[in-house]
C-alpha cells in the first residue's frame, strides 16, 4: 500500500516588521522592550529563525534599525507611509522566496505555529492563521508568495492600506482556528504589545505561562 505523499515544504524567508518603530513607551520602539528579561524583537527573531532554518530580515525605517540586531539584513520600506501593507510589500519583493512576514511586537509567537504556516502555505499565495481577533485572520503573522506582489502593489497604488486589502485577487489558505489552539491559546500567540498597559499585561503572561 502506497504511503500519501508528504506536504511538499518550499523554502521560506522570515521577515520582522517593524515599520517606523511605534515609539510608544517613552521613546523607546515597542520591539526593543522586555517581556520576561528578554527583548521581543529577539523573541520574534529567535522564533522565526527555528522555523525557517536562517535569519530573518528585518523591514525598519528607524536610522538606528541596523544597530539592533547585526546578525539580520536591515531594509527600509520601499513605499514609506504604506503601513502594514507597505511592510508586507517591502519584504516580498526583498525576497525570491515566499516570505513569513511577523509583527515585531508579539512576544508570544512559537516556533511550532510558524512551522505549521510554512508547512500549509505551498499551494497558496498567502497563508495565514484564523485567530479570535476582529478580523478573523492574523495578516501581520503570515506567509506571502511572490505571486501575491501585482495585487498588493493595485492595492497600494489605490490607496487602499488595510493589510488584508488585496486578498480577494489572491489564492489565500488559512490554518484553521482548531489548528491554532491546538498549538497554543490564540489570545497568547497573537497578543501584541501596543501600550505600557500591553506590557504588563505581556508580563503577567509570561510569569503565568512561563513562556519562553
Amino acid at each position: 500500500m502506497l504511503e500519501p505523499a508528504a506536504p511538499t515544504v518550499r523554502a521560506v524567508r522570515g521577515a520582522i516588521l517593524a515599520g517606523g518603530a511605534a515609539r510608544r513607551h517613552g521613546g523607546q520602539p515597542k520591539g526593543l522592550l522586555e517581556v520576561g528579561g528578554r527583548r521581543i524583537l529577539d523573541r520574534v527573531a529567535a522564533a522565526l529563525t527555528t522555523a525557517t532554518g536562517e535569519p530573518a530580515l528585518l523591514v525598519a525605517n528607524d536610522p538606528e534599525a541596523a544597530r539592533w540586531r547585526a546578525d539580520l539584513q536591515t531594509i527600509p520600506d520601499v513605499r514609506p507611509g504604506a503601513g502594514s501593507l507597505g511592510g508586507i510589500y517591502t519584504a516580498v519583493s526583498a525576497a525570491r522566496e515566499p516570505v513569513l512576514c511577523v509583527a515585531w511586537d508579539m512576544p508570544f509567537l512559537s516556533a511550532d505555529l510558524l512551522r505549521a504556516l510554512v508547512t500549509g502555505a505551498a499551494e497558496f499565495d498567502v497563508f495565514l492563521p484564523e485567530s479570535v481577533g476582529r478580523r478573523g485572520v492574523e495578516p501581520l503573522c503570515a506567509v506571502y508568495d511572490p505571486r501575491c506582489i501585482p495585487a498588493i502593489e493595485r492595492q497600494l497604488a489605490s490607496g487602499d492600506l488595510r493589510a488584508i486589502s488585496f486578498h480577494a485577487d489572491a489564492r489565500v489558505g488559512t490554518l484553521s482556528l482548531d489548528d491554532v489552539r491546538a498549538l497554543g491559546d490564540p489570545e497568547v500567540l497573537f497578543f501584541n504589545v501596543n501600550s505600557p498597559d500591553d506590557l504588563v499585561r505581556a508580563e503577567e503572561i509570561w510569569s503565568r505561562e512561563g513562556h519562553r
